[in-house]
């Protein structure tokens, strides 16, 4: 089977994409599937993924093309973490940069705030934050509290996206 550059109109013809829920449905019955079912499969990653004309789209891409009209030039940030919420509204078109300016708290925190640990060697809670790919050291402090404030401050300066740090909301 030849290839071909999917375009709007062939995605709205062999699927519709619900807004509300970010859920694409098969129009036509396919091989395995069957008109009205959902279309693609959930990743060990977290994303929707199905496939068009024998090749593979993240679903979120998909949604952005069939509600725009265009590729997305950057990268798609879901909003609220949660990397299979493709609802329209949860999607937003950026580059990569700012991208990891909307990342959710590592699995690996151990203090609660991104960008905040202990520092055993002078016993005070340090906080950095990275821009541009360079590490900052924002300071050494006495108090958790003052640490994360300092954190909180150098996104704000820096323009990180308000739900930085936090788990999927």
């Amino acid at each position: 089977m030849e290839k071909r550059l999917l375009t709007q109109e062939r995605l709205k013809e062999l699927l519709s994409y619900d807004e509300s829920s970010g859920l694409f449905y098969w129009k036509v019955s396919r091989r395995n599937v069957k008109a009205g079912d959902i279309a693609g499969h959930l990743t060990e990653y977290g994303y929707y993924k199905l496939m068009i004309d024998s090749v593979v789209y993240q679903a979120h891409q998909l949604a952005w093309f069939y509600h725009y009209g265009y590729f997305p030039k950057g990268q798609i940030d879901h909003i609220n973490h949660n990397k299979s919420d493709n609802r329209i509204c949860n999607l937003r078109e950026v580059s990569e940069k700012d991208n990891h300016k909307n990342r959710p708290k590592q699995v690996n925190n151990t203090s609660g705030c991104t960008g905040v640990s202990w520092y055993k060697l002078t016993n005070k809670w340090i906080a950095h934050i990275q821009v541009n790919k360079k590490h900052i050291t924002l300071g050494y402090f006495n108090t958790f509290t003052e640490a994360v404030r300092t954190r909180k401050e150098a996104e704000v300066k820096y323009g990180f996206y308000k739900n930085h740090g936090r788990g999927v909301i």
